[in-house]
Formats: structure tokens, C-alpha cells, sequence
């Protein structure tokens, strides 16, 4: 498992991915005076078709507890890194970054999450 931190937006450019894990690659959040967050995260993993595709990504405090999740409904295999948004994600007032990991339907969870800044 490998973490990168970033605060808006993070690229890997040139980074390979074998057919395996699905890892993170980028993220923009951005958050209203409530700590109501909007989440864009790139994902990249070799799908290919149902049998084996990035099916989820999940947005998690520090300790390890879950506070978004956006499931992915169909393979990308002709779209990769791919992008996807979740929106209206309350994050605890006391919470200044979190974890975004994704999920892939063969190997779950293992590959490259990032540790995001959602407040300064």
C-alpha cells in the first residue's frame, strides 16, 4: 500500500499499473463553510470487463472509519484512469484530511490510497 498527500489535486503522470490492485491517483476536494465536501478522485486499474474491474472507492477518516463511498456500476476497461465524483460528504469538523482508497472486484482493497486535505 502506498500513500501521497496532497491538498486539491495530485498527478502521477507515467506511473504503470499491472492488473492487479486499483490505485488512486488523483483527488480535488472542495468544502463549504459546513463541511459539506465534494470529492473528484482518478482511478486507474486494468480493467477487464466484469469478471475483474474497480467497482468502488471510499473516502475514510485517519482511524480508518468510512464517511463516503462512491460505487463504480460497470468496468472502464476503454477508459483509463477514469474520474468520478461524490458529492454533499459531510466530514467531521475535527477531521483536517482523510484517505481515499479504492476497490477492485478480484483483490478488494491493497493498492495506492492518498491522503487528502479537506481543511488547513
Amino acid at each position: 500500500m502506498h500513500r501521497y498527500c496532497l491538498f486539491g489535486l495530485l498527478l502521477i503522470p507515467g506511473q504503470f499499473v499491472s492488473a492487479g490492485e486499483a490505485d488512486v491517483l488523483a483527488a480535488k476536494v472542495r468544502c463549504d463553510d459546513e463541511s459539506i465536501c465534494r470529492f473528484s478522485v482518478t482511478v486507474r486499474h486494468a480493467d477487464s470487463g466484469w469478471e475483474h474491474y474497480a467497482n468502488r472507492w471510499e473516502i475514510l477518516d485517519t482511524s480508518g472509519n468510512v464517511i463516503g463511498v462512491r460505487e463504480l456500476a460497470h468496468p472502464h476497461e476503454h477508459e483509463q484512469p477514469f474520474t468520478r465524483s461524490l458529492g454533499n460528504v459531510a466530514v467531521p469538523a475535527d477531521i483536517s484530511e482523510v484517505v481515499i482508497r479504492a476497490r477492485d472486484s478480484v483483490h478488494q482493497y491493497g493498492g495506492r490510497e492518498l491522503v487528502v486535505k479537506v481543511r488547513e
